[in-house]
C-alpha cells in the first residue's frame, strides 16, 4: 500500500503541461462556469436593461401628456396662449398617430437631446409640447454600466475561486492515474489510498482501481504459485526420468529420448528461475567482472559462436558473474534459435550489445517486452519465450538495463543491456562491500 502524499511535497503538485493543458477536465469545468456565468449576467443585464427602458418610456409618455394638458388647462385658465405646433416641427410619426386618433406620443433620440413629444389635433389646430429625457438617458446608461462593472467583476471572483475548487478533484483524478500507470508498468503494489464508503464519484473510482490492483495482484501471485509448484512437482519424477534415461542402451531412439528428457529439464529450470525471480527471492553477489574475457568464456559455454568487439578502453564491471552469464547465454541463444547469423556482441564502456541479423523482434515484444510462453512471431522460430524473459528478470536483479529494439537498417535483433558503471551507480541491494570502487581503479 502506497502512503498517501503529502500537498507539501512537490512530487505531489501538478505539472505545469497539466496546468496549462486546455483539455483537461479542470478548465473544462471553469470554462463551463465562466459560459454559464456570462450567460447568467447577459440575460439578466438584458432583462434588467428591456425592463428599465419600458418603464423610461412609459414613464415618459406619461410625463409628456400630463406636461401638455397642464399647459392646455392653464391656457384656458389664464387666457395665456396655448402650445401651438405646425406640421412642419412634428415628426413625420407623430403626424401619422394625429391623423388616425387625434393626439399621440413619441420618443425621439435627439440630437441635440432626446425628448418626449406630445400632441392633440382639435378644433383644427396642433397642440404639442416636448419633455427633455437627458436625465432619465443618463440614469439609464450609468445602469448599464454599472450591469457591465459588476458582471465582469463577479466574473473575475468566480473564475478563480472555480480554478482553485477544481484543483482537489483534479488532483484527486491525477492520483488515480498515476496509481493506473503505475500498475500499467508492473507496480502491484500502488494504490491510491483514496477508496471508502459514502464519498464521491471520483472515491468511487479510486476504490475500484484499488480493488482493480488487489484482485490483479492475487490472480498473478496465484499464477506464480502454480507455476512454481509445478515445476517443483515435475523436478522429482523428471530427475528420475533423466537418470533412467542414461541407463538406456546406445542408439538413435535412446539419443533422441535423451535430447527430450534434457529439454524437459531445461524448461523445469527456466520456470523454478522465473518463479523465484517473480517472488524476488534472488539476491546478487558482485565482484569485479573483465567484460571481454568473461562474454568470450559465455559464448563459448554456449556452443554457439558470436564474433566479440571491444570499442575504446577494455571494460571491467562490478557485477554479479554468475547473472551476467545467465544474461549473455540467453540472449546469445535466442539470436542464434530465433534471428540469424551472424551474431556480433559489441562491448562499449559497460554496455553489451547482441546483435543477429535475422528478422528482428516483433512489434509485440518492441511494444510490451517478453513474455514468457510467447515468442511473438512465426519468423522467430519457435520456443517458449522463457529466455527474454529470464535474461530481462536477472537484469533487474543485477541493477542493468536491457532493452530490445531492432537494427534501422537491416531489421535485425538488438539487445542492449547496460550494466551498472561503478559500484556507487548500482542500486543499494546491488552493491559490494564499502570501500574505494574496484572499476574507477581498474579504469584508472
Amino acid at each position: 500500500m502506497t502512503a498517501a502524499r503529502s500537498p507539501l511535497n512537490p512530487r505531489s503538485w501538478p505539472s505545469p503541461r497539466s496546468l496549462l493543458n486546455p483539455r483537461s477536465m479542470r478548465w473544462k469545468t471553469v470554462f463551463l462556469v465562466a459560459v454559464a456565468c456570462s450567460s447568467m449576467a447577459f440575460t439578466i443585464g438584458l432583462l434588467v436593461h428591456d425592463s428599465t427602458l419600458d418603464r423610461s418610456m412609459n414613464d415618459g409618455a406619461a410625463k409628456a401628456r400630463g406636461s401638455l394638458d397642464r399647459a392646455l388647462h392653464d391656457a384656458r385658465a389664464t387666457g395665456q396662449e396655448p402650445p401651438l405646433a405646425t406640421p412642419g416641427e412634428l415628426p413625420d410619426a407623430l403626424l401619422r398617430q394625429l391623423d388616425q386618433h387625434g393626439e399621440g406620443t413619441l420618443y425621439e433620440d435627439g440630437p441635440p437631446a432626446p425628448v418626449y413629444w406630445a400632441a392633440l389635433k382639435e378644433g383644427g389646430k396642433l397642440y404639442a409640447v416636448e419633455v427633455d429625457m437627458t436625465t432619465d438617458l443618463l440614469t439609464r446608461q450609468a445602469l448599464d454600466r454599472h450591469l457591465w462593472k459588476y458582471s465582469l467583476l463577479t466574473l473575475a471572483v468566480v473564475v478563480p475561486v472555480t480554478a482553485l475548487a477544481t484543483a482537489l478533484p483534479a488532483r484527486r483524478l491525477r492520483r488515480v492515474a498515476r496509481t493506473a500507470r503505475s500498475i500499467t508498468a508492473g507496480d502491484l503494489n500502488a494504490r491510491t489510498g483514496m477508496g471508502g464508503s459514502g464519498g464521491d464519484e471520483i472515491t468511487e473510482i479510486a476504490a475500484t482501481v484499488d480493488s482493480m490492483a488487489d484482485s490483479l495482484q492475487r490472480r498473478i501471485a496465484d499464477e506464480q504459485r502454480f507455476t512454481a509448484d509445478v515445476a517443483h512437482e515435475l523436478r522429482t519424477p523428471l530427475m528420475g526420468l533423466l537418470t533412467s534415461a542414461g541407463l538406456l542402451p546406445e542408439g538413435e531412439v535412446t539419443d533422441l529420448v535423451r535430447d527430450r528428457v534434457q529439454v524437459l529439464r531445461d524448461l523445469v529450470e527456466d520456470l523454478l528461475e522465473i518463479s523465484r525471480l517473480d517472488a524476488g527471492a534472488e539476491q546478487p553477489l558482485p565482484r569485479l567482472v573483465d567484460l571481454v574475457e568473461f562474454v568470450e568464456e559465455s559464448v563459448a559455454r554456449t556452443g554457439f559462436t558470436a564474433r566479440v568487439t571491444t570499442r575504446g578502453t577494455p571494460p571491467a564491471a562490478w557485477t554479479d558473474p554468475r547473472r551476467l552469464d545467465r544474461i549473455v547465454a540467453n540472449l546469445v541463444a535466442n539470436a542464434h534459435r530465433h534471428g540469424a547469423g551472424p551474431v556480433e556482441i559489441t562491448l562499449s564502456g559497460t554496455t553489451i550489445t547482441v546483435r543477429d541479423h535475422g528478422p528482428g523482434f516483433p512489434e509485440d515484444l518492441l511494444a510490451h517486452g517478453p513474455r514468457r510462453f510467447r515468442t511473438g512471431a512465426a519468423e522467430r522460430g519457435r520456443g517458449h519465450g522463457l529466455g527474454l524473459t529470464i535474461a530481462r528478470g536477472q537484469a533487474q536483479v543485477i541493477g542493468a538495463e536491457l532493452d530490445f529494439t531492432n537494427h534501422p537498417e537491416d531489421g535485425g535483433a538488438v539487445a542492449v543491456l547496460r550494466l551498472p558503471e561503478t559500484a556507487q551507480d548500482a542500486p543499494e541491494d546491488h552493491q559490494g562491500p564499502e570501500g574505494p570502487d574496484p572499476v574507477a581503479a581498474v579504469q584508472a
